[in-house]
């Protein structure tokens, strides 16, 4: 965790333009540009469409954006409009561009403006589509109902993942109104816990390039490779170098799943543009000997690099994102091993818009919910206890952002608020006398205790109000544990966050059954309702998707060129502040998921508030009522007439 105050101003590169009138449609004027193989570092060869001023993106949001916004400002939120499309308004017809107009046979293969059984009659005629798609004509809703009897179908996880993602291959648009529409059910499947098994048979479930792979073969190449990516306006990179993929471990090149699956939340939840959204894999080898076994295996087979050679290469692919898409562009690194991924963050922190979602992500929605928690149940973070079995990451990142808050609540430096704070790793609790073999980012937890190796004496001897877990190890949260903190709490904070399923350290129904009901229980992976005495608990699940869309949203329509702990902070505060007493009755400790995407809105507000208060904002100036202007923003998944 680091904090900033300074800040840095973008260079907007000139571009070659030309106006392109419309006469058709009453829209603000866009320009072509046009870039063959002299400017290739422009636009690769394809035509770009582009606003000139920034407009409302959602029709229903239209009225009351008008009022939010001076259209003359250069206030843009959001990503740019790529292919002209949200320039007008969902009852307005527009062209599918994409190289050329899309028509006949290829316009049913392009994903970004195929709509299946949806095209009308008009539609058919206009752009040789007759005979081609049988006669019927339906709507996206019908397509939506259809796909999800489909998919329920399946009795595997990993064959209603496949089918989502043959959907998003087929049909974009198709795929997150499914996925908007449902996102309670569809969720698990495109992301945690499913997504983990989907990453372990990566190779072999492999069909149609999805993102970037960036490996040591493309050392010194790693701009140009960037630039083979048909998309120019990238706005969010999530990377993963797949060392350390959920609770499985070391993945190398299969690991490319995580930053798909995390991208498509960031348009769905979030709201951002999928065309602005790119995935990237670093491949440096894998140290998993099955996998380098493994026939089907995609990736580099040798062993992992490290030192030189790896910080040469994540060093050059930092300096390429930064020179091909400016000072603006998010990088959220994802899933990285702990020596990495603290040293990646503390290096490029003050230098990039960066954010580590399994270090600031994870500590920032544990946090919302102990917000709420305390809300509910009275107290303050400032009179608890915390004890942490695991000090990897997420522990590390988790606990800081604890300190930094209660620092916040008390004016207490935030030395004296981490000795509330408590970490057991491998070797048993985190004490002083450890200090010299310890990793840096554990160090400042290290208190004054005599050692203790196992978990339930430490339990006894902190005696913590609340556990939380993020060592990645399932079942480590035994029935003694649980009864341990039964004993010393009315009602013990008990939160098991590690993922996939398998590696939850309890379950729900365990850690309500050997609390005979008092536990408050939230969870890294999704549990279902239990059942004990005359209660049905609902369990919370702390996923990081509550934050990070909301997050980078948030970055994005403020201009920001940093990420603060402040940012972290207002984000979770967002969060904790949309739980309601009916929530909480039902043991929730987060809103229902059902709301995600005015969730997101009201963390993208108050992260860009956040933002213009620190001055790491360039959009200027800001929009009069940012959560509207947020709303605004968002990518909107229905269907578009074309002329």
């Amino acid at each position: 965790m680091f904090s900033l105050n300074r800040s840095a101003f973008l260079n907007n590169p000139a571009s070659i333009s030309g106006s392109f009138p419309d006469k058709h449609r009453r829209i603000l004027p866009t320009r072509v540009v046009v870039a063959g193989s002299s400017n290739r570092d422009k636009s690769n060869g394809s035509l770009l469409m582009a606003t000139d001023e920034s407009t409302a993106t959602l029709k229903e949001m239209r009225d009351g954006y008008a009022e939010v916004v001076d259209p003359k400002s250069g206030v843009s939120g959001g990503v740019q409009d790529v292919y002209g499309e949200d320039t007008a308004t969902e009852d307005q017809p527009v062209t599918p561009w994409s190289v050329s107009v899309a028509s006949g046979y290829s316009l049913l293969r392009d994903p970004h403006h195929n709509k299946g059984l949806a095209f009308s009659e008009k539609e058919r005629n206009s752009h040789y589509l007759r005979g081609l798609l049988p006669p019927t004509v339906i709507s996206q809703e019908l397509q939506v109902k259809k796909m999800l009897h489909n998919i329920r179908q399946y009795q595997v996880p990993l064959q209603k993942y496949m089918a989502m993602m043959d959907l998003q291959e087929r049909n974009q648009k198709l795929f997150y109104k499914l996925l908007i529409d449902n996102v309670e059910e569809l969720l698990p499947i495109v992301y945690t816990p499913t997504v983990g098994e989907a990453c372990q048979k990566y190779g072999s479930i492999y069909s149609r390039p999805q993102g970037v792979f960036i490996s040591l073969k493309d050392k010194g190449k790693v701009l140009e490779v960037l630039r083979n990516w048909p998309e120019k306006n990238i706005q969010v990179i999530v990377v993963t170098d797949g060392e350390r993929i959920l609770g499985l471990g070391d993945l190398g090149c299969h690991g490319m799943g995580i930053p798909v699956g995390k991208l498509s939340l960031y348009t769905a939840l979030g709201g951002i543009r999928p065309s602005a959204c790119l995935p990237v894999t670093i491949d440096v080898g894998t140290n998993n000997e099955k996998l380098l076994d493994d026939e089907f295996y995609i990736g580099l087979r040798q062993k992992r690099a490290i030192g030189q050679e790896y910080a040469e290469l994540l060093h050059e692919f930092m300096t390429a994102v930064k020179q091909n898409y400016g000072e603006r562009i998010l990088i959220q690194f994802e899933d990285f091993a702990n020596h990495n991924a603290f040293d990646l963050l503390e290096k490029y922190g003050t230098t990039h818009l960066v954010f580590n979602d399994d270090i600031q992500g994870t500590a920032s929605v544990v946090l919302a919910g102990l917000i709420s928690a305390m809300k509910f149940l009275g107290g303050s973070l400032a009179d608890q206890r915390f004890l942490f079995l695991g000090a990897g990451e997420a522990g590390t990142g988790i606990a800081e952002l604890i300190a930094l808050e209660i620092s916040k609540q008390t004016n207490m430096p935030l030395e004296e608020t981490r000795k509330k704070i408590w970490l057991v790793d491998s070797k048993g609790l985190i004490v002083s006398s450890r200090l010299e073999s310890l990793q840096h980012f554990k160090k400042p937890w290290a208190h004054e205790h005599e050692p203790v190796k196992e978990l339930v004496d430490a339990v006894n001897a902190i005696k913590p109000t609340i556990l939380i877990g993020t060592s990645g190890q399932g079942r480590t949260f035994t029935k003694e544990v649980v009864e341990a903190m039964a004993s010393l709490n009315e009602k013990p904070i008990i939160f098991s966050l590690s993922n996939p399923t398998s590696q939850s350290e309890c379950t729900a129904e365990e850690a309500y059954t050997w609390s005979q009901g008092r536990a408050i229980f939230a969870s890294g992976s999704p549990f279902d309702p239990f059942e004990y005495g005359d209660n049905v608990f609902v369990p919370g699940q702390a996923n990081n998707a509550y934050i990070f869309p909301g997050l980078g949203l948030g970055l994005i329509m403020s201009g920001a060129i940093r990420v603060h702990d402040d940012m972290l902070l207002a984000a979770a505060e967002a969060l904790a502040g949309q739980v309601t007493q009916e929530n909480f009755d039902k043991g929730l400790l987060y809103p229902p998921f059902k709301n995600i995407r005015k969730i997101s809105a009201h963390i993208a507000a108050e992260v860009a508030a956040k933002a213009y208060e620190l001055g790491l904002a360039t959009r200027l100036p800001p929009p009069k009522d940012l959560v509207k202007y947020a709303e605004s923003c968002m990518y909107s998944p229905a269907y578009r007439t074309y002329r």
